[in-house]
């Protein structure tokens, strides 16, 4: 049973195990404060394809980590200091109330990673995300989603320390678990949130308050909506306009929608699954904002959509021999994107061709398991990012 799909469930199924145990009297944490070789293909014909460098080839291809739990969620730090370079956030995935994020930085040197601190998270953490600050302008700060959206201060001997706690229900004592969410890259003040109860949250945050003593800053809801007839999967921002307005989500309904928060009285529906399977997971375009890619639950497949022709893929993706958990297009190029799955494959394209057929996948890597996230860092385009099991790997492209 693959993590991605089941995660919120499992988070459900932890509160309702800490209900019940409130009805009996026992200790409930539910009012906490603070949830093989490289690649196959010929990996010199995609540098001459997709521009990019290979100038620290004496470097190793493949560095390893491994984790003392399952690892689910993973970010790459994106601050420009020397000292913070190919910086990770590794989240565990524990069926229990207790779990971890912890942080990781390459020395390449050494030619491993080191440990750069813990700390303790309710609940498995459905998505961690460093801040997008590649000018180290901002505080150094992680976002987490679980039960609620946090924002984490690295630093210190704990690892990291909370800043901001974000509740839009305050009215409720529970809450709906969170299942994903997005830090706007090109106003770092806006974070998205999906749910399971439907709705899609834009948040304001203060980044440049969340590092005062006092702690009074927690954000204030920019607004909130009913985005979808069931679950709300995914979140993400795109570049269309300004890329500060327009976002798209992904749900239980099969559907994928665009909401403009100039205009929230309205969504666009680009697409919609035939026999209105879940859809899990989108990623956005960085570098052509009219494609959006998706896939279907338990689907082997990536569906690549273009805005200006809505319903109707551009693309699919069909070398998976398992279902997809993963999907990341290159921060750098328009036309490159990683899948990966339950068949343990780190698949790259190169989809230049569309509306033409792509039928092959460009690169290909092997992993040791069944791979749940990948990343492709913004700030190190030669890099991507899987977890399987308890092992992060990074892998130059």
């Amino acid at each position: 049973m693959a993590i991605t799909q089941h995660l919120s469930h499992v988070m459900q199924q932890i509160m309702n195990n800490e209900i019940a145990q409130m009805g009996s009297n026992q200790p409930s944490k539910l009012n906490f404060y603070g949830q093989h070789d490289i690649w196959a293909y010929n990996i010199t014909l995609y540098h001459i394809i997709s521009g990019i460098s290979s100038s620290n080839s004496k470097h190793k291809e493949v560095y390893k980590y491994e984790a003392p739990h399952t690892l689910y969620s993973t970010g790459w730090s994106q601050h420009p200091d020397s000292s913070k370079k190919f910086r990770l956030a590794l989240a565990s995935f524990i069926e229990e109330y207790n779990n971890k994020v912890s942080i990781v930085k390459l020395d390449e040197d050494a030619g491993e990673f080191v440990d750069c601190g813990s700390f303790d998270h309710p609940y498995p953490p459905t998505k961690v995300m460093w801040i997008p600050d590649q000018k180290g302008i901002y505080p150094d700060l992680i976002a987490t989603t679980g039960d609620y959206l946090r924002l984490w201060r690295v630093g210190g001997t704990d690892g990291a320390q909370i800043e901001v706690f974000l509740n839009n229900n305050r009215s409720s004592e529970y809450c709906a678990p969170l299942t994903s969410f997005d830090w706007n890259d090109v106003d770092v003040s806006l974070i998205g949130t999906s749910s399971i109860d439907t709705t899609c949250t834009i948040w304001q945050v203060e980044t440049g308050q969340a590092i005062s003593v006092a702690r009074s800053t927690e954000g204030t809801v920019k607004t909130q909506l009913i985005a979808h007839d069931k679950e709300v999967f995914d979140i993400a921002f795109t570049r269309m306009a300004s890329g500060r307005e327009i976002f798209a989500s992904v749900g239980a309904d099969g559907s994928l929608r665009m909401f403009d928060l100039r205009h929230l009285e309205h969504s666009t529906i680009m697409f919609e699954e035939p026999s209105h399977a879940p859809l899990l997971r989108l990623e956005c375009n960085k570098q052509d904002c009219n494609y959006i890619a998706t896939f279907v639950q338990d689907s082997a497949e990536v569906i690549i959509l273009d805005v200006r022709i809505p319903c109707t893929p551009v693309a699919k993706l069909d070398n998976h021999r398992g279902r997809v958990n993963g999907i990341a297009w290159a921060p750098h190029s328009s036309c490159h994107i990683c899948t990966a799955g339950g068949d343990s494959q780190a698949l790259i394209w190169d989809v230049h061709t569309m509306p033409r057929p792509v039928d092959d996948p460009i690169l290909a890597y092997q992993a040791g398991g069944e791979i749940n996230q990948v990343h492709w860092a913004a700030a190190f385009p030669d890099w991507i990012s899987i977890c399987y099991r308890n092992m992060l790997e990074i892998l130059r492209v």
